[in-house]
């Protein structure tokens, strides 16, 4: 019996192994392709407060149209923006990324793009530093001992 079930599973394993085969061998030669002239951008070191928003520009490659699904941040400070139209073979647009540079200190973050490419997601990373605005100290008012006190 045990025979008989090693058998079995032997034979599944192998089944589902040469449809996996087949499928990679399936993919569509045309199919769009995102082809980004930059992943990554570092904004250097910004005040609080200042205007933190880069841009991605990308290019369909393929010969398919190119459909972005998604573009998810990595976390909630964090905003992309894409097209959400097809973008033609050959054509060109852009990922809008913008941070919340209201947070102080260090920051490194990332966005996914999902898309129906031979590359069906790719990831763009910004980074940078926010710097804390300076302190404002107060001049601490004292009294004069020579100047005399009106009541």
């Amino acid at each position: 019996m045990k025979t008989i079930i090693f058998i079995l599973s032997a034979l599944f394993s192998l089944n589902a192994f040469s449809q996996a085969v087949e499928q990679k061998d399936s993919i569509n030669p045309n199919a769009a392709e995102i082809s980004l002239e930059n992943e990554s951008f570092d904004f250097g070191l910004l005040d609080k407060g200042a205007p933190c928003t880069t841009v991605f520009k990308f290019k369909n490659s393929g010969k398919e149209p190119l459909i972005l699904s998604n573009v998810r941040a990595s976390c909630g400070c964090t905003t992309p923006s894409w097209p959400k139209e097809p973008i033609a073979p050959g054509a060109s647009s852009e990922i809008s990324v913008k941070y919340d540079s209201n947070r102080v200190g260090k920051f490194s973050k990332t966005a996914t793009i999902t898309s129906n490419a031979k590359t069906a997601t790719k990831v763009i990373k910004i980074s940078g530093e926010i710097k804390a605005p300076p302190e404002i100290i107060e001049p601490v008012k004292q009294e004069n001992p020579m100047v005399p006190k009106i009541n």
